[in-house]
Parts: structure tokens; sequence; C-alpha cells
């Protein structure tokens, strides 16, 4: 890849980087959210399709939901952070419609990372299950009301999977910049960088 040789120049021809607070952020999510999701279908699939209550499907549960209530609110302070010191400018080399189509898949991703969690905390809040490793309970949002539970965690569900799905492109985006296009979209938010 060409260099050019005059350090401003090369500086302006370098994409900007999110900041290290900014890439914290989304890798601590990305964590959470790679081990709450398979953590949701494993204890659902106990629960639900196989009927076993037992202390290993209780676990699960507990494990999902404290890491749904971690993911409320670094998602809450991560949105909080980008709204007060911003985001990169977008990569110079996208067309229109790929910078449209990324700033629609992050803010979806705010929404979703912001909403299932939340929907999940009324879901156990009004059934309610809100016990976490029988150490301590989440604060309740709502009163006992086991028909409404049903709704809105099966509303949780689906909205999780749309997650799940806008997590998919979202990486099969990052690569296909990386590995296709060489540009510099995923390298914004490698860890490491300065």
């Amino acid at each position: 890849m060409w260099q050019p040789r005059d350090p401003a120049i090369a500086a302006k021809a370098r994409p900007e980087v999110y900041s290290t607070t900014a890439r914290r952020f989304h890798w601590l999510t990305v964590a959470a959210v790679f081990v709450m999701i398979p953590l949701g279908l494993g204890m659902t699939y106990r629960g639900n399709t196989l009927d076993i209550w037992d202390g290993l499907t209780n676990g699960l549960y507990s494990a999902h939901k404290l890491l749904g209530f971690l993911v409320l609110w670094l998602t809450a302070g991560r949105l909080a952070y980008r709204l007060l010191h911003g985001a990169p400018s977008d990569e110079p080399t996208l067309e229109w419609w790929q910078k449209a189509g990324s700033h629609l898949v992050h803010w979806a991703l705010y929404g979703l990372l912001l909403v299932v969690p939340l929907l999940g905390w009324i879901g156990v809040s009004l059934f309610p299950a809100l016990t976490i490793f029988d150490l301590f309970n989440l604060p309740a949002l709502a009163g006992p009301d086991e028909a409404a539970a049903k709704r809105v965690l099966a509303l949780h569900g689906w909205l999780a999977i749309l997650l799940a799905l806008t997590i998919a492109g979202h990486i099969g985006a990052a690569l296909y910049h990386y590995f296709i296009r060489r540009d510099g979209v995923l390298r914004r938010m490698l860890p490491g960088l300065r």
C-alpha cells in the first residue's frame, strides 16, 4: 500500500479511529453479548423445551439476567459517551449509501442493546423472577402479572433474534471492509490503537 512521505499528508490519509474509551465500551459489550446470547438459548432450551428446572438451568437464567443488566448499563454509558464526545468522521472512501447503512445499523444496535435487556428486566419483574444466583434480587420494574410477563418475554426473545441478526450483518460488513475493500473501517475500532 502506498504511503505518503510527508507526515501531514500521512496523518490525513490515515482514517480517524474511535477513542480508547469508545473501543473499550464496544469490546466489553461484544464480550457480554457473545456470552449472553448462547446463555439465553441454552437456558430456554433446558427450561422451556426440555422442561428441566434444576440448579444448572437456574444458574444459566441468573447469568443471563446479570449479563443483560450489565449490557443495559454498558450501552447507556456507551451511548452517553458517544453523544458527549461524538464519533470519528466516516471512512472517506465510503459511498453515500454505505455511510447511511452504517449509521442505520449503528443506531439500530444502540436501540436494540437498550430495548432487549430492558424488556428482559420488565419480563422478569412481571413474572416475578428477579433472583440472581440466590444472592440478591434485581429491583422490580413492575408488579407481578404472569400473562403480561409471557408477552413481554416473547417480544424480548424475538428482538434478541433481531439483535443477533443485526450483529451478524455488522460483523459481515466489517469483515467485508477488511478483507475485500481493504479500507480503514475495521481498523478504527480495533483495540490497542492510539
